[in-house]
């Protein structure tokens, strides 16, 4: 069965940097379009990074444009989202999403990302 595993967050002080890893079994990861979604405390879910199935085309919301990265590893069936310059709202639960040839998508158990001094 399908499995994302997301692992990574933790605390990080403002002006600093994490990487998310998003571990995924059970199924082919190279047929998969890859995304990264957060959810902060009493807001509602948003996307943050998509990568297609080949690695080519990232696709970053306005607010994390230039501070993070996603990318994907298909040999190891991970996806990434590197994150610098990290500001106190960037806290949120981020959230590891496949699409595997349009069925989906598919939701890891998240990952807690805490900006704070």
């Amino acid at each position: 069965q399908v499995q994302l595993v997301e692992s990574g967050g933790g605390l990080v002080q403002p002006g600093g940097s994490l990487r998310l890893s998003c571990a995924a079994s059970g199924f082919t990861f190279s047929n998969a379009a890859m995304s990264w979604y957060r959810q902060g405390t009493g807001k509602e879910r948003e996307l943050v990074a998509t990568i297609s199935m080949i690695g080519g085309r990232p696709n970053y919301s306005d607010s994390v444009k230039g501070r993070f990265t996603i990318s994907r590893d298909n040999a190891r069936s991970t996806a990434y989202l590197q994150m610098n310059s990290l500001k106190p709202e960037d806290t949120a639960m981020y959230y590891c999403n496949a699409v595997i040839l349009g069925l989906g998508p598919y939701w890891g158990q998240g990952t807690q990302v805490t900006v704070s001094s």
